[in-house]
């Protein structure tokens, strides 16, 4: 039996439906690992990860059977045998799993067994769950390959540890949440490697779909609790790993240590890859967005710059009758230090035209329920959306919108945003908004395309986001906490009143959340950040009568 192996980690980006294209990638970097003993790829990479109720049809599982057997048959060439995750039909029931293909064939198949059924994950309505998979064999060694969830129960270490696997292989399709990297290396990998005495690889795939974005961050950890390598988070990188029989067992050999982003470093890069693997794949020119002299609208034409370049990036001031003039040289000042396109559209000859036809039908402009709005600003805020829109469809462009956490949580949405396609700000907080404009007014993601220097007005980041102190509401910190409260802590009036806050400000802030749902159902999709961001973790009925206090 041989004393090392080298085991290459393709920390790949995928393309959900593209099974031709993700197979031709497949094949590439097993040509570029041709020394390697075997070669790993992501969950269900070669059909994209999450498919979605896509992977219910007939033909997508027909056609990637079709193409596993083709990228069988190349591992009868010289180089790595591999391990593709995808979907298998075994015994009439649909699987998420993971072939071996290797000498020219299919040498064994392997089931998830734990599927995870909570916050963005529904597995358990596509999949069916495989029985306690055993090892299978690489080179003469006993690997055991537990999928994502896997590994986050002890279970299935355990039975692959007792049925004489020397290395554990998990295949991820882990969705990126603030500090989720240290849950998964600290919380569950080092557990698993400790509790079995075996080393453990963990590779995640990388780059956006649709609300979720993936980071990377790829490791192994030996038996011993010990890091041996760390990947990159945020990139693509294929890193041969090397491996030694001692006598205890196998362990990694000391490699690539790679430092990972810092926040906020962290989610400015998760909103930047979710945006540019949006746009591309979406085969659109790039993003209009609407400046309005605020924050979020400046840090989100920052983040569609860094994600696209700033010859993809079209961004218009579009005033109405009383507009600060601060808030076009601001808008102008932001687009130039970005160097995108910049256009001012002012939008007053039709607000005079829509109130007088309005007015002659009896029908009046109705004030905005969104704290801080002023009355009479709902058609002018429409009109700013066809503005948006017209822009967009101009260049073949995406409509981006930029209305934040806080926003969204009171139910409100800023000038233009009812138009936008995609929201990178969704999941973020207002006083978060804040912290990203002044680190990226410090700092350039090394994932960006953007200048270096500092970009946004440093008015902007004197006043913040949204001003509290008015309608109710209290400073922008004290909001925010609030608001965390009741969203990712789920807190009650009571509780929050015991917590030091006011009690009739957090009963007005909860009935704002809560009367906001239907609007927040309407508003763009954008990248998920949190363990609870609206959609896909947190699905509220749009009426209900109950509060917590």
């Amino acid at each position: 039996m041989p004393d090392t192996l080298k085991i290459t980690l393709a920390q790949h980006n995928q393309s959900v439906g593209d099974i031709a294209g993700n197979a031709a990638g497949i094949l590439a970097a097993r040509e570029r690992a041709r020394e390697s003993d075997l070669i790993v790829f992501p969950e269900l990479h070669l059909i994209g990860y999450p498919p979605e109720d896509l992977v219910l049809k007939p033909s997508l599982i027909e056609r990637a059977a079709a193409e596993l057997e083709r990228l069988a048959q190349a591992t009868a060439r010289r180089g790595p045998a591999m391990l593709v995750g995808s979907a298998f039909v075994l015994d009439g029931a649909l699987h998420n799993g993971v072939a071996l293909l290797d000498h020219g064939k299919v040498a064994a198949v392997r089931l998830k067994h734990e599927l995870p059924n909570y916050g963005s994950f529904d597995e358990l309505r596509l999949f069916h769950a495989g029985p306690l998979p055993e090892p299978v064999v690489v080179r003469g060694t006993m690997v055991g390959v537990p999928i994502s969830e896997d590994i986050w129960r002890p279970e299935v270490s355990r039975h692959l540890a007792d049925f004489g696997a020397e290395i554990l292989v998990c295949i991820n399709g882990s969705p990126y949440e603030i500090n989720k990297e240290a849950l998964r290396i600290a919380g569950v990998a080092k557990r698993r490697a400790v509790d079995t005495g075996l080393p453990l690889a963990y590779l995640n795939r990388v780059g956006g779909q649709d609300e979720l974005v993936f980071d990377g961050a790829s490791f192994v950890v030996n038996g011993d609790g010990s890091l041996p390598v760390q990947l990159r988070d945020w990139e693509e990188q294929e890193v041969e790993t090397r491996w030694t029989k001692t006598v205890p067992g196998w362990r990694c050999d000391r490699g690539e240590l790679q430092p990972l982003a810092s926040h906020p470093e962290d989610i400015y890069c998760a909103m930047v890859l979710a945006l540019r693997d949006r746009i591309e794949r979406s085969g659109l020119a790039g993003v209009a967005l609407a400046l309005d002299g605020g924050l979020d609208s400046a840090v989100g034409a920052a983040i569609a710059v860094d994600a696209l370049g700033p010859d993809q990036v079209w961004t218009a001031l579009i005033p109405a009758r009383g507009a600060d003039p601060a808030d076009g040289a601001r808008a102008e000042a932001l687009s130039h230090a970005l160097g995108c396109r910049y256009r001012e559209i002012p939008i007053v000859t039709a607000l005079d035209g829509g109130e007088r036809m309005l007015a002659e039908a009896g029908l009046a402009s109705g004030p905005d329920h969104f704290p801080g709005h002023g009355p009479d600003q709902g058609l002018a805020m429409r009109l700013r959306s066809t503005v948006l829109l017209a822009l967009a469809e101009r260049h073949g462009a995406m409509p981006l919108a930029t209305s934040n956490k806080t926003v969204l949580g009171l139910g409100g949405a800023l000038p233009g945003d009812m138009a936008g396609r995609f929201n990178p700000l969704r999941d973020v907080y207002a006083s978060t908004v804040l912290d990203l404009a002044r680190w990226r007014n410090r700092e350039r993601p090394r994932i960006g395309l953007g200048p270096q220097g500092p970009l946004i007005p440093e008015s902007l980041l004197e006043t913040g986001t949204i001003a509290g102190g008015g309608n109710g509401l209290p400073p922008l910190a004290e909001l925010d906490a609030i608001l965390k409260g009741l969203i990712e802590h789920d807190k009650s009036v009571e509780q929050l009143a015991t917590d030091g806050y006011a009690r009739d400000t957090v009963r007005h802030i909860e009935d704002l959340l809560h009367r906001g749902e239907a609007l927040r159902r309407q508003a763009a999709p954008g990248v998920k950040l949190t363990a609870l961001n609206f959609g896909r973790d947190r699905r509220y009925p749009m009426t209900h009568a109950y509060r917590s206090g």
